[in-house]
C-alpha cells in the first residue's frame, strides 16, 4: 500500500471504532461487535453497488434495460430500498429497527447463493439487546448518521486499494476481541500467530485450504493471501452462528467469494464431506477452542470417519478431538497441518498420551513451538503451535523454544516481525541451536516415553556468567577510595560552615 493508502485507512478505521461510541456502556462487545460489522459491511455493499450504478448510468445514458442487465451482474445485487442511502433517508422513523432488518432480508434472498443465512443471527429491532424503541431508535440513528461520515465512503472509486476495506474489518475484529476479553479468543486469532501459520506450512497455488475452527476467517485469510495469487480454495467450518456470520462477510470484503464455510459442529458433523468420506485437503490449520468440555466423546466410538481409531480423548479435554480431525482431513501425498493448543497436549497421560505416541509413531508429527504466554486474548497461559506431515522421510522433530521472546503490548504480548522469521528461519533449517531449538531423535522422544514437554529437549537456561574476582576486587577498592575523598570533602564543608 502507498502512504496515501495507509492514511486512507487510519481515517477509516478511526470513524468505524467511534461510531461504536453509540453502544459502549451498554451493551456488551461481544453482541455490539455484530450490529457494527454486519453494518460496515451493508455500507460497503451499497458503496460497490452506487459506483457500479453511477458506471453504467454513464456508460448506457439512460438505457434502462442495458444498465438493469448488468447491475444484475454484479458481485451482490441490492435493490434500491435495501441500500444504505434508502436507509439513511428513513433515519427518523420509528420503525426504523424493523426498516433495516427487512432491507437485509431481502439481500439475503437476492443474493441467497452467497448470503444465505448471513444475516439470521443479527436482529436491529430487538429490544434485549438495542432497549426500548426510543433507546433503540435514537442508537440506530446515530449509527446511520455515523456511517454517513465522509471518512466512511467506502466506494471502490474512492477507496481504490481493495485491501483496505477488508483490513479494515480485521482491525475492528482485534479491536472487539481486545475489548471483549475471555470471549474475543472465540472468534480471533492474533495475526502474527496466522503469519506464522502461514509461513511454516507454506501454502502454495492450486491447494485447497482448509479451517475446521475457523472463527472469523483470519487464519485462512493469512493463509489464502500467502499464495500471492488467486489459484486456491477456501473452506472451513465454525459452531457459532455469529462468529460463522462474520467469517463469511470476512471472506467477501477480502474478495474470496468462492469460500465455501460452513455453519456446525465439526467434530460431532463435520460438513465438508466427499464420497461419503471427510473431504481431504493440502493445508489444514486451526486454532481451535483450548480444551473444550463435552465435546462428544460418547459419540466417538461410533465415528464413521474412524477419526479416533488411535484413541479417544478425554470428555473434558477435546484439543486431541481436533488434532486428530484434522489429521484425517490432510490429503496422503502433500498433507500438511498446523494445529495451535496448549501445553498440555505435549504431556498429558491416559488416552491422551496414547494418541501423543501413535501420531509420533505413525512419523507425522514435524515440530513442536512453544509460543510466550498472553498472547491471545482472554487466555493467558502459553500455547504451542504443532505442526504435522504426510510423506515425512526422517524421524527426527525439531523443538523450538519461542517463550521468552516476544514485545509488550499494553495488557498482552505480541510477537515482531523479528521474532516470527527467527522461529521460520530455525524450522527451515531444521537443526538444533543452542538454547533455542533442538532436534531429537525419534529414540530420544521414545526414552522420554513420548513426551513433548519442551525444557526436556531445549536447554533454555541461561547460567550466570563466572565472576571475576580479582575484577571485582579492584573495583570495591576503588568504590572504597572514592568514598573515602567524599567523607573528608564533607567534613571540610562542615568544619567551614563552622557546624
Amino acid at each position: 500500500m502507498t502512504e496515501k493508502d495507509d492514511k486512507l485507512k487510519a481515517e477509516i478505521e478511526k470513524a468505524l471504532w467511534a461510531a461504536c461510541d453509540t453502544f459502549r456502556g451498554t451493551i456488551d462487545p461481544a453482541q455490539y461487535k455484530d450490529y457494527i460489522l454486519v453494518f460496515l459491511f451493508l455500507k460497503y455493499l451499497s458503496d460497490v453497488w452506487k459506483d457500479a450504478k453511477i458506471e453504467y448510468e454513464k456508460q448506457f445514458k439512460g438505457d434502462k434495460e442495458r444498465i438493469k442487465r448488468k447491475l444484475e451482474r454484479e458481485r451482490f445485487y441490492l435493490p434500491e430500498h435495501c441500500t444504505y442511502d434508502h436507509i439513511y433517508e428513513k433515519r427518523d422513523q420509528n420503525n426504523i429497527g424493523e426498516i433495516i432488518n427487512k432491507a437485509l432480508e431481502e439481500i439475503e434472498e437476492r443474493n441467497k447463493a452467497k448470503l444465505d443465512g448471513v444475516f439470521r443471527n443479527i436482529d436491529f429491532n430487538s429490544e434485549a439487546n438495542l432497549g426500548q424503541v426510543k433507546d433503540r431508535n435514537r442508537r440506530l440513528k446515530h449509527i446511520i448518521e455515523d456511517f454517513a461520515k465522509e471518512a466512511l465512503d467506502l466506494r471502490p472509486s474512492r477507496i481504490g486499494h481493495s485491501d483496505i476495506i477488508g483490513d479494515a474489518y480485521e482491525y475492528m475484529i482485534k479491536r472487539f476481541a481486545s475489548d471483549a476479553g475471555k470471549k474475543g479468543g472465540e472468534f480471533y486469532t492474533p495475526p502474527e500467530v496466522s503469519v506464522l501459520l502461514s509461513k511454516l506450512l507454506k501454502p502454495k497455488a492450486g491447494e485447497r485450504l482448509y479451517d475446521p475452527a475457523c472463527g472469523s476467517g483470519s487464519l485462512l485469510i493469512k493463509m489464502a493471501k500467502e499464495i500471492g495469487s488467486n489459484d486456491y480454495s477456501v473452506y472451513g467450518q465454525e459452531n457459532n452462528g455469529s462468529t460463522w456470520a462474520l467469517c463469511k462477510m470476512n471472506m467477501f470484503l477480502h474478495e474470496i467469494d468462492g469460500a465455501k464455510i460452513y455453519w456446525g459442529d465439526t467434530i460431532n458433523n463435520p460438513l465438508h464431506i466427499k464420497d461419503d468420506d471427510l473431504m481431504k485437503f493440502n493445508v489444514v490449520v486451526a486454532n481451535p477452542p483450548f480444551s473444550l468440555d463435552k465435546w462428544g466423546a460418547e459419540n466417538a466410538a461410533s465415528d464413521k470417519y474412524h477419526r479416533f481409531d488411535r484413541g479417544v480423548p478425554p470428555k473434558s479435554k477435546g484439543d486431541y478431538a481436533f488434532i486428530l480431525h484434522m489429521i484425517a482431513s490432510m490429503l496422503d501425498d502433500t498433507g500438511r497441518v498446523g494445529v495451535v493448543v496448549p501445553h498440555g497436549v505435549l504431556f498429558r497421560g491416559g488416552n491422551e498420551g496414547k494418541i501423543r505416541q501413535s501420531l509420533i509413531e505413525d512419523n507425522l508429527l514435524d515440530v513442536v513451538i512453544g509460543l510466550p504466554a498472553n498472547l491471545f486474548y482472554g487466555v493467558g497461559i502459553p500455547v504451542t503451535v504443532l505442526a504435522f506431515k504426510k510423506g515425512r522421510k526422517k524421524k527426527d522433530v525439531l523443538f523450538i523454544d519461542a517463550s521468552r521472546e516476544f514485545e509488550k503490548d499494553k495488557t498482552k504480548n505480541t510477537l515482531l516481525d523479528e521474532h516470527v522469521e527467527k522461529i521460520v528461519k530455525a524450522y527451515k533449517g531444521y537443526e538444533t541451536i543452542d538454547k533455542y531449538a533442538y532436534l531429537a531423535s525419534f529414540d530420544e522422544i521414545k526414552e522420554n516415553e513420548f513426551n513433548l514437554n519442551i525444557p526436556r529437549y531445549v536447554d533454555s537456561f541461561e547460567r550466570e556468567k563466572e565472576i571475576d574476582l580479582k575484577k571485582t576486587e579492584k573495583e570495591i577498592t576503588k568504590v572504597e577510595e572514592d568514598l573515602a575523598e567524599v567523607r573528608i570533602k564533607i567534613k571540610k564543608m562542615i568544619k567551614e560552615l563552622g557546624v
